[in-house]
């Protein structure tokens, strides 16, 4: 059983703890996921089945969509609404529309240094941060680039006069690693008051939008039915962006035992290229210039 299944998560669980279901379902123990969701995040999470587990770097590269919303006028000590409000300041005067974009605008780069939320994953001296938080011990935090392809609004900016807060509805497309309530809090480090992010959905991921993916209980049907197929993708997927070569039948020999593809035969000007063989890809081979051959970066199946 190989293969990625995009899930989409629902609130109130941990990655893990859709590892943990999906084994269940599934009945197999070699899976895992794509990029982690927070609890109190829902949307886009592949899972990746048997063999599949060895693309979840890739899938990892390809970039996420989110879309959410940032609130003004109050922090937390974990950026987003499960955390202890640490800051506040009444939004009196209501920001525009052209100040809220000018600093949205502002942190997409290909490389903003971002340094991650003190209730997160990201470890340090061995230890992850949200252990030394929940400890009441304070540690540097590692400083990191990440990259932030679009930032924009999706609706009209919304004033709540009564709570004096503002509220800016968001799309982000970015890349691995960036932290959505770390970048609502800096929003608001632009225009000057305290903001934390106060929803998010996770709408794209490893290539798989929100309508791709599939409930818990959509996936316990399709095995209940004998269809898993209907909601499994093949490994290739994650492989998209790779150039593709067909082997004949006596490379294939080569490759299944790990050997090396001669570039004259190839004919192909890639220094990567995924080799398929039965129109399924079994590896990722790279250009080695120094030797002038190709060799294998990572091996999927040999049979």
């Amino acid at each position: 059983m190989d293969g990625i299944i995009p899930l989409n998560k629902e609130r109130g669980m941990t990655s893990f703890d859709c590892v943990r279901k999906m084994r269940g379902i599934l009945r197999t123990k070699k899976i895992g996921h794509s990029g982690t969701l927070d609890p109190n995040v829902d949307g886009v999470l592949p899972i990746c089945v048997g063999s599949a587990t060895k693309v979840v770097d890739f899938l990892m590269n390809s970039g996420k969509i989110y879309r959410g919303e940032i609130t003004l006028g109050f922090s937390t000590t974990t950026e987003d609404l499960d955390g202890e409000i640490v800051n506040q300041k009444p939004i009196i005067t209501p920001f525009s529309e052209a100040q809220i974009n000018q600093a949205m605008q502002q942190l997409v780069q290909p490389r903003l240094l971002q340094i991650p939320p003190m209730y997160s994953a990201v470890k340090v001296n061995g230890r992850r941060l949200y252990e030394y938080a929940r400890a009441g011990e304070t540690v540097k935090r590692p400083e990191r680039h990440v990259r932030i392809d679009y930032f924009k609004m999706t609706a009209p900016v919304k004033y709540d006069a009564t709570h004096q807060l503002q509220k800016i509805k968001f799309e982000v497309g970015c890349g691995k690693g960036t932290y959505v309530r770390t970048l609502s809090f800096m929003v608001g480090q632009l225009l000057g008051v305290p903001a934390v992010m106060s929803d998010l959905t996770r709408i794209k991921s490893g290539g798989f939008t929100l309508d791709e993916s599939y409930s818990i209980s959509q996936i316990e049907a399709a095995v209940h039915d004998d269809c898993l197929a209907d909601v499994m993708y093949p490994i290739d997927h994650a492989l998209n962006d790779f150039p593709s070569y067909a082997l004949n039948p006596n490379q294939w020999k080569i490759v299944q035992n790990g050997g090396f593809l001669a570039p004259q035969d190839i004919k192909m000007d890639s220094d990567q290229i995924a080799v398929q063989f039965n129109h399924q890809i079994k590896a990722l081979y790279y250009l080695n210039h120094d030797q002038g051959v190709y060799k294998p970066l990572k091996m999927f199946s040999v049979k």
